[in-house]
């Protein structure tokens, strides 16, 4: 039987993602027994003390041991904790060690969404590919950068270490352990259950761009501000260095440094997001939206648009556009 620990952290923890796992394996436990056979999990909710915790003011979630008591596991789950994320570390410090002597006797590891910064900060990330909400990947970046950040990614495995990208998207991977823990029919039951799509494996559809701004460097400011405003104009990063009186060079290692991202794919970003909401939201074709954000070559576009969004601009109207998917459905 594997014994699962699903954390009870400090903060304000997303509950769907302890009551997610929670409830999922103790399911597969009973379609088991249903089936004739032995039940394959124990699960239980580990916190660092029997304190009590209490999310969104209401929810009161008590674990069921402390990491004390658990002297071996087989699978430990770090679910989402919202907030600010030094802080959020800093409270739940204390399960790092046993996250880490768990990992180094044979447990595997999984955090969900931005449950990710935790097990960043265990140091077993450090030179792995993660996951995470694509909301926090600046401040990700920011504060673990010897993590290989997968920012589209919705699962990742490596070594034993797990990770999903944001909010819902932690059903996936929660399917792809059960997968890998029982069998493929398991999870296309527990999948049909649930109603869980199967099969994602990409968040970029979901990611929206917003400019890393969160600097005070006010001439790569004052570029980002001129670059949304102008998205539509060719704009280059010799037109930008001069306008703001800074050398190319200097403007393009102070952007990178700032917003994480150089110049150009800036610029890319920026006319990706206003294309999504054209297709969002008006009744224009595709050659007109691509105008609209300052392309002329068809095959550039489509390229660029799908690499952001991992959706053909056509994939993305049909699946986001009110009126496009009305036609369809009728």
């Amino acid at each position: 039987m594997k014994h699962i620990s699903i954390l009870v952290p400090k903060g304000a923890a997303a509950l769907s993602c302890i009551e997610g796992p929670y409830t999922l394996f103790n399911k597969v436990n009973e379609f088991l027994e249903n089936m004739g056979k032995r039940p394959m999990f124990k699960v239980q909710l580990v916190g660092a003390t029997r304190e009590a915790q209490v999310y969104d003011r209401m929810f009161t979630v008590c674990p069921d041991v402390v990491i004390a008591e658990v002297s071996h596991t087989d699978l430990i789950i770090i679910p989402a904790v919202n907030g600010d994320m030094r802080s959020v570390i800093e409270w739940n410090h204390v399960f790092n060690s046993w996250i880490n002597t768990q990992y180094a006797g044979g447990a595997e590891v999984a955090s969900l969404c931005v449950g990710a910064f935790l097990l960043a900060a265990t140091g077993l990330m450090n030179g792995k590919k993660c996951a995470t909400h694509w909301g926090a990947v600046n401040d990700f970046k920011s504060m673990f950068p010897e993590v290989n950040l997968v920012s589209e990614k919705i699962i990742t495995d490596e070594q034993g270490i797990y990770s999903s990208g944001g909010a819902n998207s932690f059903w996936n991977l929660l399917l792809y352990l059960v997968e890998k823990f029982t069998d493929r029919q398991m999870s296309i039951l527990c999948a049909k259950y649930y109603e869980i799509e199967m099969g994602r494996s990409s968040q970029s559809p979901f990611i929206m761009f917003k400019g890393q701004k969160e600097h005070q460097d006010e001439s790569v400011k004052k570029a980002q501000d001129f670059i949304e405003k102008n998205f539509q104009d060719k704009i280059t990063v010799e037109k930008l260095s001069v306008m703001f009186s800074v050398g190319r060079r200097s403007l393009e290692r102070r952007f990178k440094k700032a917003t994480c991202n150089t110049v150009s794919a800036y610029i890319q970003r920026v006319k990706m997001e206003a294309a999504k909401k054209g297709f969002e939201t008006s009744r224009k074709n595709i050659t007109e939206v691509m105008y609209d954000v300052g392309y002329s070559d068809t095959k550039a576009f489509r390229t660029v648009f799908k690499r952001n969004t991992g959706l053909s601009p056509v994939e993305y109207r049909n699946r986001y556009n009110k009126e496009v998917m009305m036609f369809h459905q009728n």
